[in-house]
């Protein structure tokens, strides 16, 4: 028991790497290999959130806006990309002249550069979600006033991109992706490729945080989500633990951005807003927030489901991942995940206490017999 406690959840990483790099490339079709990738982009970001919220008790609800930064980030360097096939290397994307005065902004210019775009996928997140995490830790902001902020900042987020049409593409956000760092993106062997990279960025996070959990700033995270002012007087600042919690998860969800954008070919506002933001979550809670495997095989789930229930039944599909969540909060509040934990742990109970016969009786202890004496 104690080899599968150690070393179970590497089995686990191993087994996940297998199915989607070995077994899904050999019998899922181009279309529905796509749609796993898509699948494995939030279950990048919800690796991330598992490590907040399951771990650090930091209900992130507004994980959009990390998954825009990464996003927006990949596909401004990718509309350049594809300007500069037709046009030359100074052109400018399509949008830019249908909605504007046919000028492009500054800041654009740093994404022509594949080198810079990848920087600031991981740059990006990591200075804003420090800044706000520190702005919010330390002035020990948490709970529900925690999730609201960061909820908010979600639809500010998605608001800003809709107003700035002639910037980002407003409503409509950012598409028609032709080349992928100089590979042709309507070839299927370089869509196959672009999946292969999502999944084993997948496998490498979910190595990051099975590390991060077994090591002593693992411990010190659990510690501050059940006892944080016991934590502040062993002389450690709860802040700063979450803080770096919050910029994993940060970076974790624009990589998951980053590479959601050349494998739907489209990046917008609803993609990053609120709802967007509360439907990682509720990936994450259906498989097991504080499990290791739990958020990414939740997303998964919850991502299949929404397109089969979707393909099936277009305007009930909702309502029947409705129920689902409402049967797993009901009947597994720890998510579907828990159900292997508490049977491991029932098996190990059972390996650890050997059962009494029951016709025979407790002999005395030794001090009792020295009393009777």
């Amino acid at each position: 028991m104690k080899h599968l406690q150690k070393w179970g959840p590497l089995v686990g990483i191993a087994l996940i790497a297998i199915a989607l790099l070995v077994v899904a490339p050999a019998v899922l079709s181009p279309f529905r290999l796509n749609n796993l990738g898509k699948y494995v982009c939030w279950a990048i970001a919800g690796v991330g959130i598992g490590l907040a919220w399951g771990r650090g008790g930091m209900l992130v609800m507004g994980q959009g806006v990390f998954f825009g930064l990464g996003g927006y980030a990949m596909a401004m360097h990718l509309k350049l990309e594809a300007a500069m096939a037709t046009g030359g290397p100074d052109a400018i994307p399509d949008f830019m002249v249908l909605y504007g005065d046919g000028t492009m902004p500054g800041w654009w210019e740093p994404f022509r550069s594949g080198a810079f775009t990848l920087f600031a996928i991981v740059a990006l997140p990591a200075v804003a979600a420090a800044i706000l995490g520190w702005a919010i830790f330390k002035r020990r902001v948490k709970g529900a006033y925690f999730a609201i902020l960061t909820q908010a900042l979600a639809v500010a987020f998605a608001t800003l991109l809709i107003a700035t049409i002639k910037q980002t593409g407003g409503f409509n956000g950012l598409n028609q992706f032709t080349v992928f760092f100089g590979y042709n993106l309507y070839d299927p062997v370089n869509k196959k490729m672009i999946y292969s990279i999502a999944a084993a960025v997948l496998v490498v996070c979910l190595l990051v945080v099975w590390q991060l959990y077994r090591s002593r700033f693992g411990e010190l995270l659990v510690a501050t989500r059940d006892a944080e002012e016991r934590v502040r007087f062993l002389g450690h600042d709860p802040a700063n633990i979450k803080l770096v919690a919050f910029v994993v998860a940060a970076v974790m969800a624009s990589v998951g951005g980053a590479l959601f954008a050349p494998i739907t070919g489209i990046i917008s506002p609803s993609d990053v807003d609120a709802t967007a933001s509360i439907f990682l979550i509720a990936g994450v809670a259906l498989g097991g927030r504080a499990l290791l495997l739990g958020p990414a095989l939740g997303a998964l789930a919850v991502g299949y489901g929404r397109t089969s229930l979707s393909e099936s039944f277009p305007d009930q599909w909702t309502y029947f991942l409705g129920l689902l969540f409402i049967v797993v909060i009901l009947f597994f509040p720890a998510g579907l995940g828990s159900v292997w934990s508490q049977a491991v742990g029932r098996l190990r109970s059972v390996v650890r206490s050997p059962a009494v016969p029951k016709h025979r009786t407790a002999e005395p202890a030794v001090d009792d017999l020295e009393v009777a004496r």
